[in-house]
């Protein structure tokens, strides 16, 4: 099983996206909330590629990008093990 996380706020409709298809596909995902976490939302850019925005999405351990990125995995059939 994947381990997927995705980090995401409350008015981010990419982030909402992305869980909607990860809910279609039937992969659990754990959601950490980055509304009231900035230095979370800092350390994960500085730690990615100075990524800024959400979605930020990691698929074991590794950092894949965001909703644009998992949609192309999921197109591209390597989404679903």
């Amino acid at each position: 099983m994947r381990d997927i996380k995705v980090y995401s706020t409350r008015v981010c409709t990419y982030c909402q996206a992305a869980k909607r298809l990860l809910d279609q596909v039937q992969l659990p995902y754990e959601e950490i909330g980055l509304d009231d976490k900035p230095e979370l939302r800092q350390k994960l850019s500085e730690e990615n590629g100075h990524y800024r925005t959400v979605p930020m999405i990691f698929i074991d351990n590794k950092f894949i990008g965001g909703f644009t990125e998992l949609q192309a995995l999921h197109k591209q059939g390597k989404l679903v093990p």
